[in-house]
Formats: structure tokens, C-alpha cells, sequence
């Protein structure tokens, strides 16, 4: 048994047996309840009814003067609501996760999740163009189509989306009842702190937790991409190890380990025969006798296909620079 510090690093053996949510008829009816009072925000604040009148009033009423001592604590606190921050320490956890279980899909839905957030958050920010409390130039306005990005509160939707989407990953039904409710009262606390520090509006805020609310709700409408996205992933690992392992196998030159075929002779050149064969035909033709009858056509054969090579020592320009044999003088 493992007693050192590092033995709890090591992978599960067996991942654990994930249940993915499905959107049952009780979530359908969440996400319907959940849309009808993000349009109604939106129409109220569009009408300038009673919810911007409220706006203004909280805005007056100026809580960060009425209750200094938080505001140094809350400055502080609203940075869990920032995208940035709140995205590098939940996808920090979710990959060790997603290693521990040998899965993707923990960092596949956050990335899924946050997407959503931008898209839709931003659409309705740039679209509304709503300005700020501090920059409000008439009481009593909604500031719309004034060039502003604060409706919805960016800030509390991702506090609804990043920290909600810890207990929609949660594996038993305990740690996602804890985890839902740590989520719900971090996000509230993010919402209201942004009204305090007079950042934010009050039906921005409330339109922010209907927004995140609304793309943790959807999330089981897009787990089938998420599956066919992490199968494709796998599959692109797969290929990539078998051709890296295929480089590593393969020969530095292919002239060095792989058999050369043989050369096949061209036309007009006559075929050459292996080394060992031409001396030992050489060396039997030494040996043997030819029969007179055959002499001329073993010699013709021979002139056929294998040309004899003159003796004669080859004539240049410069003359014969063979030195002549000397004769031998009978009986000398």
C-alpha cells in the first residue's frame, strides 16, 4: 500500500460512471419560465415602466455611501463574476478532472457554456446599448441606443454560468444539491455587489441571472455535440500517436535497411549474370573438352551471346605499346 504524498495523484482505474443530464419535462418547464421573465425584463425596461423608475431610485439612494466599511471587502468579491478569472480557475479544475476521468466532456461543456454566454449576452449588450448608472445623463431615462454595454450584467451572468456549471458536471445527486446551492448564493452575491458599487442597474442584474440561468437550463440540448465533438478529438489522438509512431519506426534512407529490387537489363544490352556464376562457367570451360563437331558451333554460340575479347593489345595513335615477345631460336 502507497503511503508517499503523490499517491493520490494518480488516474481513477476505472472512470466513474457519469450520468449525463437530460432535459426532463421539469427543466423544459424551467427553461420556459425562465425565458418568459427575461422578456419581460427586457419589455419593461423597454417601455420605461415601473423597473426603470426602480432603477433610479436604487441608484440615488447611492448604498455605497450608506455602507462603506463592505465596499474595500466588495471590491474584491465582484472579481469572482469576471470572465477572465472565474474561466482560468474553473477550467484549472475541470481538466484535472477530465484527466482523473478520461474524459473531455467536463472541459467540452464549460467551452460549450461559455460560447453561449458571449454570444448571447453580447448580441443583446450591443443591440440594447444601454449605458451605466454613473453615466446616466437624464433621471428617469433607460439610457437605450446610447452606446452603452451594460444590459445585461455581464458580470452576473458569468457568475451564474461558470460556477453554476460545477453542479451541472456534479456525479452524485448530494454534491449537486451543495454544489447548486453554493453556485445560486455566489452568483446572488455577485449581482448585488454590482449594484452596490453602482455599477450596474437593478434590472440589469436581474436580466443577468436569467441569462445565465437560461444557458445551464439548454446545456442538455447540445450534450450530443459535445459527444460527437470529444469522439473526433479522441480519434484525431489516435491517428496522430499511429503516425508518430510510424515515424519512429521507419528507416532513416530507403537505401539503407530495405532490398533493392534487381536492375532489369535495357534493350539492346545483353543480360548479365551474377558474379559467382560467371567465374565458375569461366572455370568450367577450362576444364572441359569440346568435341571437334562442336567446336565451331559452341564458338558461334559463344560469339553470340558472350563476345569474346581479343588478345590483341589495343592500337593507339601513339603506336603498339606492348613490347614485342621475343622468339625463341630453335635449339638456342
Amino acid at each position: 500500500m502507497r503511503t508517499d504524498i503523490f499517491a493520490r495523484l494518480d488516474r481513477e482505474p476505472v472512470p466513474p460512471k457519469i450520468v449525463i443530464p437530460r432535459m426532463s419535462s421539469t427543466r423544459t418547464a424551467l427553461f420556459g419560465g425562465t425565458l418568459a421573465f427575461y422578456v419581460f425584463v427586457v419589455a419593461a425596461v423597454l417601455t420605461d415602466s415601473w423597473l426603470v423608475a426602480l432603477d433610479w431610485k436604487t441608484f440615488l439612494f447611492r448604498p455605497y455611501q450608506q455602507w462603506p466599511g463592505l465596499h474595500a471587502f466588495l471590491d474584491y468579491f465582484v472579481v469572482l463574476g469576471q470572465r477572465g478569472p472565474t474561466a482560468v480557475m474553473i477550467a484549472a479544475w475541470l481538466g484535472w478532472r477530465s484527466w482523473r476521468q478520461h474524459t473531455l466532456r467536463p472541459l467540452l461543456v464549460l467551452g460549450t457554456s461559455l460560447l453561449l454566454l458571449n454570444v448571447t449576452v453580447g448580441a443583446v449588450k450591443l443591440g440594447l446599448g444601454r449605458q451605466g448608472p454613473h453615466y446616466g445623463t437624464q433621471v428617469g431615462s433607460p439610457e437605450l441606443f446610447s452606446g452603452g454595454d451594460i444590459f445585461p450584467s455581464g458580470h452576473t451572468a458569468n457568475a451564474v454560468v461558470t460556477w453554476g456549471i460545477l453542479a451541472y458536471l456534479a456525479t452524485t445527486p448530494r454534491t449537486r444539491r451543495y454544489l447548486s446551492l453554493g453556485s445560486s448564493a455566489l452568483a446572488l452575491g455577485v449581482g448585488a455587489t454590482t449594484v452596490y458599487l453602482g455599477t450596474h442597474w437593478v434590472s440589469d442584474v436581474l436580466l443577468g441571472w436569467a441569462a445565465g440561468l437560461l444557458i445551464l437550463l439548454a446545456m442538455p440540448w447540445f450534450e450530443p455535440m459535445i459527444g460527437r465533438a470529444e469522439l473526433a478529438i479522441f480519434a484525431a489522438r489516435d491517428r496522430l500517436r499511429a503516425y508518430r509512431g510510424a515515424r519512429a519506426g521507419a528507416p532513416a534512407s530507403p537505401g539503407e535497411d530495405e532490398p533493392q529490387p534487381p536492375r532489369r537489363p535495357s534493350d539492346g544490352e545483353p543480360p548479365r549474370r551474377p558474379v559467382g556464376a560467371a567465374r565458375s562457367g569461366r572455370a568450367g570451360a577450362a576444364g572441359s573438352s569440346v568435341a571437334p563437331g562442336q567446336a565451331k558451333g559452341t564458338l558461334a554460340q559463344s560469339r553470340t551471346h558472350h563476345p569474346v575479347r581479343s588478345d590483341r593489345p589495343p592500337v593507339t595513335p601513339a603506336g603498339n605499346r606492348r613490347p614485342p615477345q621475343s622468339r625463341q631460336i630453335a635449339g638456342g
